[in-house]
This record gives structure tokens, C-alpha cells and sequence, in this order.
């Protein structure tokens, strides 16, 4: 039995296909969201589907989440990406107590119980300071990849104070650092630190570990450093951080398909 978990974000679809009786990812995909989520979803699945040997007459159930999850026609059911994440992370790390998910436009940390229900959460999805679009923007500032500001960050020396809590005036305050001298590698790593601690800003407290960083954000390299030091904890990544919305998707599809 084979079921889809399709995580339609705001700046990616993820889709997992999931072995319903082993409790096993089976394939995943990834693509921009474009323009045209609907479709770009339909042309996503259908790839993922046809690579092994598959219809969508194959799958016994599928569930939708993110953004876009209401807009998405194969899918059974919508449920929201709060319970999806949790799911997927307490599938991938059963001890986890705290889930930090920093996505392309917003950023969540949900409190877990023992069994992995949400306990609380909290939500950013109005300032893009706390999101990977920041990071987005900071490396189209220095003409690079998302991939290299890790490496960026690495060389800094001292990291730039970024205050601004917007990110058009954020990015006003990095043309004034610039102009200023500093490094661009002090920026990149201050701008991770500013990342992170929009977050621990929003913990308020001290969270309850294990403490487990997914989303996209999650796999550029500085930021879980970036994140701890901003927590005051070890932070721990699974697997493929982008798919636990999508993979809690799928394991939730099989749930309702068993």
C-alpha cells in the first residue's frame, strides 16, 4: 500500500510517497512552486509517480498541507502543516519535545508531548526577517547561491548587528554595512544570527529538548550553530529537514488508509 504526503509551500512543493506498511519513504520529490502551484503539483506527482512505475490509482490515500494545501485536487484531505511537521518529526526522532520549522515565508516552533501531539505552537508568517526569504535575499544581494553562505558565514570574524526587524529596511541596513566596509561574510553571519534569534525570540523560554530544526532553512549550513547559540541548546537535524512536513502528510494518509 502506497500513500502521498504533498506539502505545497509557500516557495516549494514537497511530495513523499510512503510504504504505508513499513512506515518507510519509498521516493520524494521537490520543485519550485512557480506561478502555477496546482499544475506544477500535478506535473511533481506524476513524475515522482511514473519514476516507480506507478499510477495514482496506486495510491491509497493522499493528504495535503502547506500553504497551498486547499488548492490541491489529488488530495483527500487537507490538514495543516502544524500537524503534518509534528508528525513527520516524531516519526523521524521520537524523543523530540521542541520543533523549530523555518521555512521560504514564515517560521514555526511547536512544543510536543511524549506521544508527539502539539502540545502549543507559535507562528511567524508576517515578517519575511525570520524566514528563508531573508537568506534569499541576502544572496541575491551578493550575487551567490543559498549554498554558499554557509561557507560565507564560516569566514566571518565578527558577525554584523542586523536590528532591522523588516527585511526591505534590513536590507537598507546591508547596503549601509557595506558602504561602511564591513566583510560580506560578517554579514552573512550576522544575518544568521538575526535569523535565529527572531526564533528564540519567539520561544520566550527555554525550550524543552530534544529541540529539532527542519524546514528548508534548515540545510544551509551556519544555521543550526546560529539557532543553538540563540537557544542556548543543542539542535539537532534529521534527515532531510524540507520533507518532514510532507513525510507527517504521508504517514497521516496511511493512518486514515490502514
Amino acid at each position: 500500500m502506497i500513500t502521498a504526503g504533498i506539502d505545497a509551500g509557500s516557495r516549494a512543493i514537497k511530495i513523499v510517497l510512503l510504504d504505508a506498511e513499513a512506515r518507510t519513504l519509498r521516493a520524494a520529490a521537490e520543485a519550485d512552486t512557480g506561478l502555477h502551484q496546482a499544475q506544477a503539483v500535478t506535473a511533481l506527482l506524476e513524475g515522482l509517480l511514473a519514476e516507480q512505475g506507478l499510477t495514482a490509482a496506486d495510491l491509497s490515500a493522499v493528504v495535503a498541507t502547506g500553504y497551498g494545501r486547499k488548492r490541491i485536487a489529488q488530495a483527500d484531505v487537507a490538514i495543516t502543516e502544524i500537524t503534518c511537521h509534528a508528525r513527520g518529526v516524531h516519526h523521524l526522532c521520537p524523543d523530540a519535545r521542541s520543533v523549530v520549522e523555518i521555512g521560504g515565508q514564515d517560521s514555526k516552533l511547536l512544543r510536543l508531548d511524549d506521544d508527539g501531539r502539539v502540545q502549543d505552537f507559535d507562528m511567524n508568517d508576517r515578517c519575511a526577517a525570520g524566514t528563508g526569504r531573508f537568506l534569499e535575499m541576502v544572496a541575491q544581494r551578493f550575487e551567490v547561491g543559498l549554498a554558499e553562505l554557509g561557507p560565507m558565514a564560516a569566514e566571518a570574524t565578527a558577525p554584523a548587528a542586523i536590528s532591522s526587524m523588516c527585511v526591505v529596511f534590513a536590507e537598507t541596513e546591508i547596503i549601509g554595512l557595506l558602504a561602511a566596509g564591513e566583510s560580506p561574510a560578517n554579514i552573512v553571519a550576522g544575518v544568521q544570527a538575526a535569523i535565529a534569534g527572531r526564533v528564540a525570540g519567539m520561544a520566550g523560554r527555554q525550550l524543552a529538548g530534544p529541540v529539532v530544526f527542519t524546514g528548508g532553512v534548515a540545510r544551509v549550513s551556519g544555521m543550526q550553530t546560529a539557532l543553538a547559540e540563540a537557544l542556548g541548546c543543542a539542535v539537532q537535524i534529521p534527515p532531510r529537514p524540507e520533507l518532514t512536513g510532507a513525510l507527517g502528510a504521508a504517514l497521516l494518509a496511511a493512518d486514515r488508509a490502514a
